[in-house]
């Protein structure tokens, strides 16, 4: 159990980290920048750590949104009458499958104690039963070794999610009285493995390293993809997620070719910023994504099946034949984008995005003033380039 003195330290150590950091700027200049963006967004300036402004060379620091700005941007571009087939992975499967869209396969799904496998439903009433499930699972796919076990809706950030290997199955007892239990709580998809290809192995060839591709569908109907980044597991995790551990790096949306720059959680690594993996040291920058090219055709394709979802978030990941699109997400944080955009503001499709918002904002409501209508005013005079300077 983490106690809030252990909390305490790890925050004092952070503290230290930063004050350490050769690259960082006066302790003057990042207590007047972290005032500024205070005042500036009206709320705590998470984002000033976790996207390393206080690093000499983060000058635009007012293109780093707060995490939150995207939840309140979605709403006015997500129909909720339709956000159920991203949200729920089930109904993911089901609706976008029948358009030949290649997808991880589904071996069986259930709800709390009912599984359905095979065209059928069977009730699981204990854990021994559930290992019994799994071993004659195993033994029709004789070729896999392990499978992914994830929540069927409203999971984030690779929570809830499991891999697990078929001698654990037989094996350890401890595991699998856990997972029982936490699975018959809810729904959870069977699926097997993707197996990435073998250039994305040379990343870290503990998990699946999945790319993120932002798509926004225009007011005229077309498709634009406003950004890419790679994400990878930090240490040997099969769990790709920046927000569970993980690691990432922007992707040129044009060409496939890696950026410089890698980074990962600041309350897990502090003020270290990467250019190279820390496991297989292979270096990020020009790295190239194989079948890039296809997977910018797979997002423009699927964002294009659902026309009242029109800002949504891909994972997909590649496989020897191929992208294979893993999910869609339409409730996301802009951290991520920030960090591969080096500020989401100077993304440009972004800004359209940004001005589109401000338009639909007001013909929602006209009567919004106070702080509401002064941060959305912050969100209008945004899309106007400036550098803050300050002196120091």
């Amino acid at each position: 159990m983490t106690t809030q003195k252990s909390l305490m330290m790890t925050k004092r150590q952070l503290v230290l980290d930063v004050l350490r950091d050769p690259e960082r700027k006066s302790l003057l200049r990042i207590f007047l920048e972290f005032i500024y963006l205070y005042f500036y967004y009206r709320e705590f300036p998470r984002q000033y750590l976790s996207c390393y402004l206080f690093k000499k060379d983060k000058k635009n620091i007012r293109d780093y949104l707060p995490w939150k700005y995207l939840y309140g941007i979605k709403e006015f571009f997500i129909e909720k009458e339709v956000r159920e087939v991203l949200e729920n992975k089930l109904f993911f499967d089901f609706y976008y499958r029948p358009f030949g869209v290649s997808l991880p396969e589904i071996i069986m799904s259930n709800y709390r104690d009912v599984f359905a496998l095979r065209g059928k439903t069977r009730k699981v009433s204990n854990v021994e039963e559930f290992k019994t499930l799994l071993e004659e699972i195993f033994n029709e796919h004789p070729d896999s070794d392990s499978m992914i076990i994830k929540k069927a809706y409203w999971s984030y950030g690779g929570d809830k999610v499991f891999k697990i290997f078929k001698d654990q199955v037989r094996d350890d007892h401890n595991l699998m009285t856990e997972l029982y239990s936490t699975v018959i709580k809810t729904g959870y998809l069977f699926q097997e493995v993707v197996v990435q290809h073998s250039e994305m192995n040379k990343l870290n060839p503990s998990c699946l390293n999945t790319l993120r591709i932002d798509t926004f569908i225009n007011p005229d109907g077309q498709i634009e993809i406003i950004s890419a980044y790679l994400r990878m597991s930090f240490r040997n995790s099969f769990v790709d997620n920046i927000t569970s551990g993980g690691l990432q790096v922007g992707v040129d949306k044009n060409t496939g070719l890696l950026k410089k720059e890698g980074f990962s959680v600041f309350r897990n690594v502090g003020a270290k910023t990467f250019t190279a993996h820390p496991v297989t040291s292979t270096v990020f920058e020009n790295f190239k994504i194989p079948y890039f090219e296809e997977a910018r055709e797979l997002v423009v394709k699927v964002a294009g099946l659902m026309p009242g979802l029109r800002l949504v978030g891909w994972d997909v990941a590649i496989s020897e034949t191929g992208p294979v699109l893993i999910e869609g997400n339409s409730d996301y944080d802009n951290t991520g984008n920030n960090l591969s955009e080096g500020g989401f503001l100077t993304n440009p499709v972004f800004r359209k995005i940004l001005a589109e918002y401000w338009d639909l904002r007001k013909l929602k409501t006209k009567s919004g003033r106070g702080h509401l209508q002064s941060r959305l005013s912050s969100f209008k005079k945004a899309a106007e380039p400036e550098v803050v300077c300050l002196t120091t």
